[in-house]
């Protein structure tokens, strides 16, 4: 079969490892291409920032913010994972991103 997929973009705090991993799962198995996170840095991936001087750190954390709002600028739509309602600033700032630029926005729980 060959379609149009859409594509999505999943948002959401790191530490929510094993919901990224399902909804990339589910959704890809719904016909989606799946766009996710580089890393998990709050739930296995914390090796990445040891040893970074706080210059390094927070340059790379810039880096890798920006870098999710260009693949929200690949997307179709966002899938925000906000399990348990929890939406933090970086998530918030990725919502409005993808408002502003006419992106659909969906949620893991329809809570909002």
């Amino acid at each position: 079969m060959i379609d149009k997929y859409k594509v999505i973009t999943l948002c959401g705090s790191t530490r929510f490892k094993d919901e990224f991993m399902e909804a990339q799962k589910r959704l890809t198995l719904e016909g989606n291409i799946v766009i996710s996170v580089g890393l998990f840095g709050h739930s296995g991936d914390s090796e990445v920032w040891e040893n970074m001087d706080e210059g390094t750190l927070t340059k790379t954390k810039e880096m890798l913010d920006d870098m999710h709002k260009r693949k929200i600028d690949m997307a179709d739509e966002i899938f925000v994972i906000n399990v348990g309602g929890y939406i933090g600033e970086s998530t918030k700032s990725e919502i409005e991103y993808a408002l502003q630029t006419g992106k659909g926005v969906r949620y893991l729980e329809e809570n909002e």
